[in-house]
């Protein structure tokens, strides 16, 4: 495993630097563009229903190319908001105000101080693994937070820091179909899942958790196989760790130093500040009750019009501002208390410091854009995600053991498509009456799905956050190269898949569970 893992590396680091090698893809994409959507204009059937949003009317997917004036214009005039709309961008730098607060007041040393001082190390491990996984029902949070808190943990413990991170991000992003709560992907899931099966049984619904029981057990099973890879595999693999390549500034020296009474005073209030926060998510969740005219009524960030916590609800589809607020308010309480802030300069200062730190990573996120959106542009996304389940419907297997090939497929696709519900918004049309047909549940089929879209996360550069990650990791490693992260985190996502598969069978087929409430395994055709 060491001399595959080493070869991996070395084959990865043989890649030029990542801001160098996005931007080469993106030229590359231009070209392959022209190739396949100008020269040999390869098109296949889009398996959408008609009518369906980005449909287009002859029922085709067509290669696009951008080597053509209408593509030249579509560069020059785009690149400026193909970078600036980039989703991880805003949520990084919103984040990250309110976590810069937090770190500048010393909250977040001290925080990590008092639960990592004594404690035992393989706990640590499994406590940052099953972190990142709940991390999942905040959506971002595992990125922008638990990651470079996990690395601060590692390195105040004497261990290595990036192994810390890769246990945080194998656990947020590896396991992101695991949690025992409901998250923001469910119902999400669940509404492509539904128009899917209407293709076949127009009353049939899936509902947000239809894969609730499989997510609660897998949850478990994550944070086990998560920290055994990160023990026995990945830790003794990085070896000791040489701060000579770190930046300077995320070495406290002060990290092993025992709470003092002020750091204890700070945490009692920032405790305190933490439940206020709380206490507000929940107001804005609560159903709505009439206190006064000039009160604003409860349950304000659910659904406004059908109520609900889950779907398309802003409480969640906003929920970077709660990690911006929850920060700035408890890191503020908390240096007040300590005595490390005394005005709102104090609050600037932390604010302006922790947007200096993510320079590397606004460079790289500009030449990231500027590929994403040209791949999407280009349709070769999609094209690859069609041809590649239909290869799966060619082999004309019926049996349990479709779901392997079902699973590797979504896999394959996820390392081209980041996002998991655009790649299920193109290959659910495809699967789930494919698989109905053949006699099994669109829960089934979507628990499946899960597997393969969350276990290739984090070898993927297509995924959004994959750029923060590298950044993250960067701060303890200034020579760290891409292959160096894939390497790093390829042991998880192999675990990961083989771990799931097998559980995915026995937990469906041999012992005949059903995946989540209401869920049947199996699909009969209703009659006529």
């Amino acid at each position: 495993m060491t001399r595959f893992l080493d070869g991996v590396e070395w084959l990865g680091n043989l890649l030029p630097h990542p801001v160098t090698l996005f931007a080469i893809l993106a030229g590359l994409m231009i070209l392959a563009s022209g190739l396949f959507g100008g020269v040999l204009q390869v098109a296949v059937e889009d398996p959408r229903p008609e009518g369906a949003a980005g449909r287009a009317a002859d029922g085709m997917i067509r290669a696009v190319s951008l080597m053509n004036e209408d593509g030249f214009r579509r560069i020059f005039t785009s690149l400026t908001t193909n970078f600036t709309s980039f989703a991880p961008l805003g949520v990084v730098l919103v984040a990250m105000l309110g976590v810069g607060v937090a770190e500048k007041s010393g909250l977040l040393s001290a925080a990590v101080r008092s639960i990592v001082l004594g404690a035992n190390r393989h706990t640590v491990t499994v406590a940052v693994v099953f972190a990142g996984v709940l991390s999942n029902t905040a959506s971002e949070m595992g990125y922008v937070v638990l990651v470079p808190l996990a690395g601060a943990v590692f390195y105040a413990l004497g261990r290595h820091p990036l192994a810390g991170m890769a246990a945080a991000f194998a656990g947020t992003s590896g396991g992101y179909s695991a949690n025992l709560l409901i998250g923001t992907i469910d119902p999400l899931l669940a509404g492509i899942t539904t128009e899917a099966a209407q293709l076949i049984d127009p009353g049939y619904v899936v509902s947000a958790p239809a894969n609730w029981y499989f997510m609660v057990i897998s949850t478990f099973m994550i944070t086990i196989i998560g920290s055994l890879v990160t023990i026995f595999i990945v830790e003794p693999k990085l070896g000791k760790y040489d701060s000579s390549r770190a930046d300077p500034a995320v070495l406290d020296k002060n990290m092993m130093q025992p709470v003092s009474g002020a750091e204890k005073k700070g945490l009692m209030w920032a405790g305190i500040a933490s439940l206020a926060v709380f206490a507000a998510m929940a107001w804005t969740l609560m159903p709505q009750v009439d206190l006064a005219g000039w009160l604003p009524g409860w349950g304000a960030l659910r659904n406004p019009d059908t109520g609900s916590i889950f779907q398309q609800a802003p409480f969640f589809i906003g929920f970077v501002t709660w990690i911006f607020l929850f920060f700035l308010i408890v890191g503020f309480a908390y240096g007040r208390a300590a005595g490390t802030m005394k005005n709102d300069r104090d609050v600037i200062d932390g604010m302006a410091s922790a947007i200096s730190t993510l320079g590397l990573y606004i460079v790289l996120v500009f030449f990231a854009a500027q590929f994403v959106a040209f791949f999407g542009w280009s349709n070769l996304g999609a094209i690859t995600a069609v041809t590649g389940a239909q290869f799966l419907q060619d082999t004309g297997l019926t049996g349990p053991a479709i779901f392997i090939g079902f699973i590797l497929m979504c896999c394959f696709v996820n390392l081209m498509l980041g996002s998991a519900s655009a790649q299920w918004a193109v290959t659910a049309p495809i699967f789930v009456p494919m698989l109905m047909l053949v006699g099994y549940s669109p829960e089934v089929i979507q628990a499946a799905y899960r597997i393969g879209d969350s276990s290739t996360n984090i070898i993927t550069p297509m995924m959004s956050y994959f750029g923060l990650i590298l950044a993250w990791m960067t701060r303890y490693d200034k020579k760290l190269g891409i292959g160096t992260v894939i390497a790093m985190m390829l042991p998880y996502s192999i675990a990961f898949l083989v771990s799931w598969i097998a559980l995915f069978f026995l937990w469906t087929f041999a012992l005949g569970m059903p995946v989540g409430p209401g869920s049947p395994t199996f699909y009969e055709m209703p009659a006529g």
